[in-house]
């Protein structure tokens, strides 16, 4: 056993969802929330609407795109542009981490969809962009929350492409520079990148996507939480915070205060710098230290977010799966008794890595605090190991 660290990150935060909170928060910040009161009270929908607007405004989602806020999350909003928007056309899916892996099931054995193209790649990468087919409809995840790759930009996407472009962003938006006018329907959370509160959801949608909406019927039924039009058109009031189901105004309190707090420091600039610069560091402890790499070797493909980390030391990676996943957890164990670091083991679904979330609400300092517990936390395991052997 050695000595651990003496200093620790003064906040230990590093799950990949719920995230820390943004910088300086404190409970009593939500005091004024609109409590025991109905969502569709004046002062709810009032909250509900400004919630609404500041999500435009930081994220610079342009007019004309409707922004609402929905049930279940991400997963809910996801959910809710594939069962209201796919069926009219065929559909290209993208698969690279465990997420898009679900959308395909949901795509191929819920909705079974037979004109289907999955393009896929291990974690670590990216299909080939190029053969993705625009005049299909194509589902994608712009940030792999579960591989710590994201695309590199819109470029890709064709300005002229007939099918709509569905994208799980939940862990790229407030952190990276979205191409707004190549996406359709756009989906993300509060609990990721701001660091709000889990199981509410934000879907926005594109002119296309609203016309798609008016002029398709999908063949199946949609339940109600599902429904976004009514008599044939839009329900508009969906996207003036009249919320579908009844969601909690405590956290939409905590959301329009972390929305508040990024409008505060620059807005989604200044957002995209921290979540960047704290890719840096990682970058450079990265690269002195001998026992872990990125999962993304391709820089240009890199989260900024969700960054994962592969064990690379001979002794571990000789390890069965199995094994491998055992060791990182006894490190991400270690570091939770001591209070120095919680949730950074890897997504279960994924190969086994360590996972830290490095989104603008996590501090610099806490991140160099981090690291030599880190080293200490694989030494303490590597020890355990070969003394097992």
């Amino acid at each position: 056993m050695t000595n651990p660290p003496a200093a620790r990150p003064r906040v230990p935060y590093f799950s990949s969802g719920p995230c820390a909170k943004r910088p300086g928060w404190k409970l009593e910040n939500l005091k004024d929330a609109v409590l025991a009161r109905s969502h569709r009270s004046k002062p709810g929908k009032a909250r509900l609407k400004r919630a609404i607007e500041l999500t435009r405004e930081v994220l610079g989602v342009p007019a004309g795109y409707r922004i609402g806020i929905v049930p279940a999350s991400d997963t809910g909003a996801v959910e809710m542009a594939l069962w209201s928007l796919l069926g009219a056309r065929g559909v290209d899916v993208l698969a690279w981490e465990s997420f898009g892996e679900g959308w395909v099931t949901d795509i191929v054995k819920q909705l079974k969809l037979k004109d289907v193209r999955t393009l896929k790649a291990p974690y670590g990468a990216l299909p080939k962009l190029a053969e993705v087919d625009f005049s299909r409809d194509v589902v994608f995840t712009w940030n792999g929350t579960t591989s710590g790759v994201r695309v590199p930009d819109g470029d890709w996407i064709k300005a002229d492409r007939a099918g709509l472009t569905i994208c799980d962003a939940t862990s790229a938006a407030f952190a990276q520079a979205l191409a707004w006018s190549k996406l359709d329907a756009v989906t993300f959370s509060w609990q990721k990148a701001l660091g709000g509160e889990a199981a509410h959801g934000m879907l926005v949608l594109s002119p296309r996507a609203v016309e798609r909406l008016e002029s398709y019927t999908p063949s199946w039924p949609l339940p109600k939480i599902f429904r976004l039009t009514k008599g044939g058109k839009l329900n508009e009031a969906i996207f003036e915070g009249e919320t579908i189901n009844t969601p909690s105004l405590l956290c939409v309190e905590d959301y329009l205060d972390a929305l508040a707090w990024a409008k505060s420091i620059g807005g989604l600039p200044a957002l995209m710098k921290r979540a960047d610069d704290n890719l840096a560091i990682i970058g450079s402890w990265v690269g002195r230290t001998g026992w872990v790499e990125f999962l993304a070797r391709d820089k240009a493909i890199r989260s900024n977010t969700s960054v994962c980390l592969a064990i690379i030391d001979p002794a571990v990676k000789a390890l069965t799966p199995e094994a491998q996943a055992a060791f990182i957890g006894a490190m991400a164990a270690a570091l939770e008794k001591e209070n120095a670091a919680y949730d950074v083991a890897g997504h279960r679904d994924a190969p086994p890595h360590l996972r830290i979330w490095a989104g603008a609400t996590v501090e610099a300092a806490d991140l160099e605090a981090l690291f030599p517990w880190l080293d200490w936390a694989f030494g303490e395991a590597k020890a355990a190991l070969q003394k097992a052997a």
